[in-house]
């Protein structure tokens, strides 16, 4: 059997999820939980019981620690932990972040059950997977890469968004979706003036003048939809 633990701020979610893996036969429940620390503390405990999970579902988008916060922190503890995020979010936006901070894969949360036990299945055999939608991402990604070390393609003519680092992605998709430096703040567990400051560093990276242009900018790179 394939023990997985499912991250999800959402109850109905993991009871959708729930429901999908008991239909598979091959694949258990290991626990579950509502946000990142519950997470850690669940593959936590089934590492000193001798019973560690096989995969981790884990949700990109959850309160008082994202996603992937809660993915660097497993892959440093358990680099052998497969892990498969799940987002409502463009595969553009994070799909390339996810594999390369170590995820197995990335699934949209639009696919369909069938999906779902594939990529399971697939990433506890040590696999990675990987949508279409995803690998022509992640074909673009090192593109430009190879582009840049080549003198072609340079960082100047790449998405300025590439160039923020982590938490700067993070506070930039919060304020391309509205929310204010105070409501930020108390979801990464920030003080306002440090993201006060990462959201002066952003504008500079964009390029753009205000909160309303960095949503601008966001949709006419499909990070986001409206």
């Amino acid at each position: 059997m394939i023990r997985v633990v499912i991250c999800d701020d959402h109850v109905i979610v993991r009871q959708g999820i729930k429901q999908i893996l008991a239909d598979a036969g091959d694949i258990a429940l290991a626990g579950e939980a509502g946000n990142g620390p519950d997470a850690m503390a669940l593959v936590r405990a089934g590492a000193a019981s001798g019973a560690p999970p096989d995969v981790v579902l884990l949700d990109i988008a959850m309160p008082q620690r994202d996603g992937l916060d809660v993915l660097k922190t497993l892959k440093a503890e358990f680099p052998r932990l497969p892990v498969l995020m799940l987002s409502t979010y463009p595969d553009r936006q994070y799909a390339v972040r996810s594999l390369k901070l170590g995820a197995a894969g990335y699934l949209n949360k639009s696919a369909d059950s069938e999906q779902m036990i594939d990529a399971i299945r697939r990433v506890a055999q040590g696999k990675l997977f990987i949508t279409p939608s995803v690998a022509e991402q992640l074909a673009g990604a090192v593109g430009a890469g190879l582009g840049s070390r080549k003198g072609g393609v340079g960082d100047d003519e790449a998405p300025l968004h590439e160039r923020l680092s982590h938490r700067e992605y993070q506070v930039f998709g919060l304020l391309a979706a509205g929310k204010s430096v105070g409501e930020i703040a108390e979801q990464l567990v920030l003080s306002s003036n440090t993201v006060s400051t990462y959201r002066a560093r952003i504008l500079e990276k964009t390029g753009v003048r205000n909160d309303v242009e960095l949503a601008l900018y966001a949709v006419r790179q499909e990070l986001m939809q409206v």
